[in-house]
C-alpha cells in the first residue's frame, strides 16, 4: 500500500498526458514547489484535531488530507499567471495559458507528489484509507476540477458559468465526504461517494483518448 501512495500520483500523471489531446508546458517546477509545501505541512502538523467522527473530523479531511492539499496547487496555478508580466517572475516560471485545464491538471499532480511519497513514509501502520484512498481521492479531485474548468473559456454566459463552478466546488466536497464516511465505517456510502468523485475524471480520460486517437 505505500508502494501505492507512492506511485500512484506520478504514475496517473504519465497516463493522463499519454491519452491528452493536449501538449501542456511541462511544470517540473511544481515539483519543488510541492515539495516546500510537504515539508512546511511535516513541520506544522494537522491545522485542525479532529474529535470523533462527526463535523470536526470532516473539516480534518477537508483542511488537512483530501480537500486543500488539491486546491492549494490550483490556485498557485491561477494566483502565478498574473507574476508573468514581471521579468525576474519570468526566469523562473515558464509561460503558460490561464485556461489551459490540461495545465491546472499537470501542474497540481506534480505539486501533489512529494506530498504522497511523504504520506507513504510517515504512516508506518499501513493504513488502506491514507495510502489508498487519498491518493485516489487526489487524483479525482485533479482531473475532474481541470474537466470542468475546461469548459468555463468556451461559454460567456453566467449560468453555464455558475454551473460550471459549483460541479467544480461539489468534487472536493463530495471527495472529502467519501473519505469521512469510509473512516467511520460506513462503507457503502463511502465507496458510492468515491465512485461520484471518479465520473468527472474518468469521463476526462475518454474524452482526451479519444480526442487523440
Amino acid at each position: 500500500m505505500g508502494l501505492f501512495c507512492l506511485l500512484w500520483i506520478p504514475a496517473f500523471y504519465l497516463f493522463r498526458r499519454s491519452v491528452s489531446a493536449v501538449n501542456s508546458v511541462r511544470y517540473s517546477w511544481a515539483l519543488l514547489l510541492g515539495a516546500l509545501a510537504a515539508v512546511v505541512l511535516y513541520f506544522t502538523g494537522p491545522l485542525v484535531r479532529p474529535g470523533g467522527f462527526g463535523l470536526s473530523r470532516w473539516f480534518s479531511a477537508f483542511i488537512d488530507i483530501v480537500g486543500l492539499p488539491v486546491i492549494i496547487p490550483m490556485l498557485a496555478y491561477w494566483l502565478l499567471k498574473p507574476l508573468q508580466k514581471y521579468a525576474l517572475c519570468r526566469r523562473f516560471f515558464p509561460e503558460y495559458d490561464f485556461y489551459c485545464a490540461a495545465g491546472l491538471a499537470d501542474f497540481t499532480l506534480l505539486w501533489l507528489i512529494p506530498l504522497s511519497a511523504m504520506n507513504a513514509a510517515a504512516n508506518p501502520h499501513r493504513f488502506p484509507i491514507t495510502l489508498v484512498i487519498v491518493p485516489l481521492l487526489w487524483t479525482a479531485q485533479t482531473a475532474g476540477i481541470a474537466f470542468f474548468f475546461s469548459f468555463i473559456s468556451r461559454h460567456s454566459r453566467w449560468y453555464s458559468v455558475a454551473a460550471l463552478s459549483l460541479s467544480m466546488a461539489a468534487i472536493p466536497l463530495i471527495a472529502c465526504s467519501s473519505w469521512w464516511a469510509l473512516f467511520s465505517q460506513q462503507t457503502f456510502i463511502g465507496v458510492l461517494l468515491l465512485a461520484l468523485s471518479l465520473v468527472p475524471a474518468l469521463v476526462s480520460l475518454t474524452a482526451g483518448f479519444v480526442r487523440k486517437t
